[in-house]
């Protein structure tokens, strides 16, 4: 399904708008007419008057306006799903969620860094595949080889670095896992993207991603964060309460480790970029990829789309339509059934 014009789902706020009117007028009517006269006389000069039919127009006004909106923005519904043949890279994102990511030396802070640098390189894509891996201590597949950006993206924007038990920074973990990615030996344009501060916990990651260039895997480190560093602030709702300290009681400043990233990009037949410049992260991991070899792959995806706003359009007429013959008052067959006790 695609959606055309979603500003148009800010008009739905315009529902609530009207109940909280209608209840606002409900409680003035109801205030001045008993400063007027009591229930009983008030019922006498307005025997047919009806609170529930009051209710139903604003139920169905609601309806109309709903189905009103959801006819300009449009679905649309896919109705021919075809295999396509495509062309691209496998791609696979490996981002540190350890605590140290949350160091606020790069704006907004390490984490929310890295998931803009990874957003923007998938919007600049065309037909790649991407995977994604979180890691800390431990490494935790997110999203295999894909080509729903969508879900990507979505995936991504939930990562944070409570989502893994294991504190730490182990790189090796996120090499080796990522090797599981790829479901093609013979592919030479297989590519490891790591986003990290580059503070490895363990030594062998460099071992390991000279173990992966040899099965045909380049890896390429982006750093984030700052040479200087910064402490990691401990938050609730928000709000700084302190800082992370280490056993003697000093705060912890964590630095970016480019020698580290470097390392492993070289031994991974790739290279290093330093995070700090969105565009020119974009722009350098674009012309990467433009040198690699192009992978012929199968997809699904829905070829046709038809638009679907008549129903709804349809939907909000037909429910005008009907407001025009439900007037305020009584009828005989609302007496009868005397809904709410209104003639009690």
């Amino acid at each position: 399904m695609q959606l055309d014009e979603k500003i148009w789902f800010w008009f739905l706020l315009v529902i609530p708008a009207m109940v909280l009117l209608f209840l606002i007028l409900q409680i003035w009517k109801h205030k001045t007419q008993k400063r007027f006269a009591d229930k009983k006389l008030l019922e006498r000069l307005s025997p047919d008057k009806s609170l529930f039919k009051s209710i139903l127009k604003l139920f169905v006004w609601s309806l109309a306006i709903a189905f009103l909106v959801f006819g300009l923005v449009n679905p649309k519904i896919g109705t021919k799903l075809e295999t396509v043949k495509r062309e691209g890279v496998d791609i696979v994102f490996a981002i540190d969620v350890s605590k140290s990511m949350l160091a606020e030396d790069i704006a907004p802070n390490r984490l929310e860094k890295s998931k803009q640098l990874v957003t923007q390189i998938i919007n600049n894509l065309a037909s790649d595949r991407i995977g994604v891996i979180a890691y800390a201590g431990k490494a935790f597949p997110q999203l295999p080889i894909t080509t729903d950006y969508a879900s990507a993206k979505m995936f991504l924007q939930s990562m944070n670095t409570d989502m893994l038990s294991s504190q730490g920074t182990a790189i090796d973990e996120a090499i080796q896992l990522a090797r599981t990615y790829y479901d093609d030996e013979e592919q030479t344009n297989r590519v490891l993207i790591i986003i990290s501060d580059g503070e490895d916990h363990n030594d062998i990651a460099v071992d390991v991603a000279e173990a992966a260039a040899e099965e045909g895997i380049k890896i390429f480190t982006i750093g984030v964060g700052e040479l200087k560093g910064g402490p990691i602030p401990i938050k609730r709702n928000g709000i700084v309460l302190n800082y992370k300290k280490d056993s003697k009681g000093e705060t912890v400043i964590t630095k970016l480790n480019e020698d580290t990233l470097k390392e492993i990009a070289q031994e991974g037949n790739g290279e290093y970029v330093n995070g700090r410049n969105t565009n020119q992260v974009v722009e350098t991991v674009r012309d990467i990829l433009n040198k690699l070899d192009k992978k012929e792959f199968e997809a699904k995806q829905f070829s046709e789309y038809k638009d679907q706003f008549q129903w709804f359009l349809g939907f909000a007429i037909f429910f005008l339509f009907i407001d025009i013959f439900l007037l305020e008052r009584k009828t005989a067959w609302l007496k009868r059934l005397n809904l709410f006790n209104e003639n009690l």
